[in-house]
């Protein structure tokens, strides 16, 4: 299976740290999540059931009718290449490598693309995929370019498929209140914006026949109560999501700040993660992890993803660590210190 951000325990082992020295900054989720409710022992007794006023409180939040609860939006990215006959899928790198493995996997051609190249590849195309805004480069996608997109994949029957796993500290740039609309499918998770990766909870956004058809596929129970009942309240706290919005901010650009200190600019940011380009990237890491601050390396290009700190001692760690990395590195290599 591909590698992901998050295999924490993996890196305690390979470096010989224990699990409770470290700092994960690897995974972009909110490190400051949903206070979890307590959930009533009925809760664990029984099946699922549609009626428990999870859907009406996702139609709210989203702004959107035609909604289904998936586990995770990984249900969906692995599910929907299903749904379509083979042919021609687009996909922005670097983005979130589930998808072109998903459709790849299902027998669909790639065709890997820039994310200033879709205009010229768009007529090729009976899928588009969108990661907005994207992970890990942190660039977005205007309402105007997606439905112009949309409309051509229209002409073939094409679908626009927009992962909106980081879209909720920005919720104005989603195209969730549109649906539905032929041919767009919106995914979205609980996962990032409320901590809640645990839950393995999600939800698709689309016409009904998609849902339909994609709710035959995934079966009945797709979310454990349990979930269901924690997402509910999460999606319904709405002085949390403004609180939540306005600290993310803060710390997104606090985060910044420092890692520019550092020589550190970063080439993209979100309210959840920086993202910062650079040829040294895998040494960086490594240095880093002696350090026990566990960031996310990609190798296409290089570079890393650094997350949010969950509280002062993580600042106090993080600073720390990328002050004890400049020392070394301005004695044993100038150029690479200047660089960053």
């Amino acid at each position: 299976m591909l590698k992901h951000g998050g295999h924490l325990l993996e890196a305690a082992q390979q470096y010989q740290i224990p699990l409770s020295e470290w700092l994960d900054l690897s995974t972009g989720i909110n490190p400051n999540g949903y206070p979890i409710p307590a959930i009533p022992g009925s809760v664990w007794q029984r099946l699922p059931e549609d009626q428990d006023g999870l859907i009406p409180a996702a139609q709210e939040y989203y702004q959107c009718q035609s909604i289904l609860a998936v586990a995770g939006s990984q249900a969906a990215i692995q599910s929907l290449p299903l749904l379509r006959p083979t042919g021609t899928t687009g996909i922005v790198t670097p983005s979130y490598s589930e998808h072109a493995y998903a459709w790849e996997k299902a027998g669909h051609k790639i065709l890997s693309m820039a994310a200033d190249e879709v205009g010229l590849h768009i007529d090729q195309l009976d899928t588009l995929i969108l990661v907005n805004p994207n992970n890990p480069t942190a660039c977005t996608f205007s309402q105007a370019q997606c439905l112009s997109w949309l409309e051509n994949l229209n002409q073939r029957q094409g679908w626009l498929i927009i992962d909106e796993a980081f879209i909720d500290c920005t919720p104005d740039l989603s195209l969730s209140r549109l649906l539905p609309l032929k041919g767009l499918i919106i995914l979205r998770s609980v996962g990032k914006f409320f901590g809640l990766a645990g839950l393995r909870a999600g939800f698709v956004l689309a016409e009904p026949g998609i849902l339909n058809t994609l709710n035959e596929l995934l079966g009945p129970w797709a979310l454990s109560n349990p979930s269901r009942f924690v997402c509910t309240r999460a999606l319904q706290d709405t002085t949390w999501h403004k609180q939540t919005r306005q600290h993310t901010q803060q710390q997104s650009q606090r985060l910044k700040t420092l890692l520019t200190k550092y020589l550190l600019s970063p080439s993209g940011s979100t309210q959840l993660f920086q993202w910062v380009q650079t040829e040294h990237a895998s040494v960086l890491h490594e240095r880093l992890a002696k350090q026990a601050v566990f960031t996310r390396l990609f190798n296409q290009p290089a570079s890393l993803r650094f997350g949010l700190p969950a509280n002062e001692s993580g600042w106090q760690h993080l600073e720390s660590a990328l002050q004890y990395i400049l020392q070394v590195v301005t004695v044993q290599s100038p150029s690479l210190a200047r660089r960053g």
